[in-house]
């Protein structure tokens, strides 16, 4: 982890061991676009405010992160979550890959990829393993995290 946004990236995964997600926030630019299989589209501060949120809500919450690589336009790294869904009081360990392009010294794009059925059937129980792969099920969940970032960034 040498070149400059091999360290951008360590730092915004280190910020997230530790639930800091102003660090995050920072690592990206103001108009930096997140995508996920949950939150599909954020853009600038809905970003920020989605980790604001995650971290705010964490119970239970470990992340290692690893195979971190970064040139002057791009990166990549594996990460792991393992945290109590609060909603259900079950144990996720969620696999993601990340995606990352970079523009001034900071993160200017961030895909993470994981697989939203395997995270249903952790975080929802039988319902998510029986209908969690159905696009009914993926878009409710969809629809629920937009609402509760919606929901915190009212109240914030």
């Amino acid at each position: 982890m040498n070149h400059a946004n091999a360290e951008l990236i360590g730092r915004f995964y280190q910020a997230f061991q530790q639930l800091d997600a102003e660090t995050m926030a920072n690592c990206y630019t103001e108009d930096v676009r997140f995508s996920d299989p949950v939150f599909t589209d954020l853009r600038g501060a809905d970003a920020g405010d989605m980790w604001r949120m995650l971290c705010a809500k964490a119970q239970g919450f470990t992340l290692t992160f690893e195979g971190v690589t970064a040139d002057d336009h791009s990166g990549r790294a594996r990460w792991v979550a393992t945290y109590t869904f609060s909603q259900t009081g079950r144990t996720v360990v969620n696999l993601i890959e990340a995606s990352f392009r970079f523009r001034d010294g900071k993160i200017c794009e961030h895909r993470d990829h994981f697989d939203l059925w395997r995270w249903a059937r952790q975080a929802l129980g039988s319902k998510g393993l029986l209908l969690g792969w159905t696009p009914f099920v993926q878009n409710a969940i969809r629809q629920q995290a937009g609402k509760g970032l919606a929901a915190f960034q009212r109240n914030r």
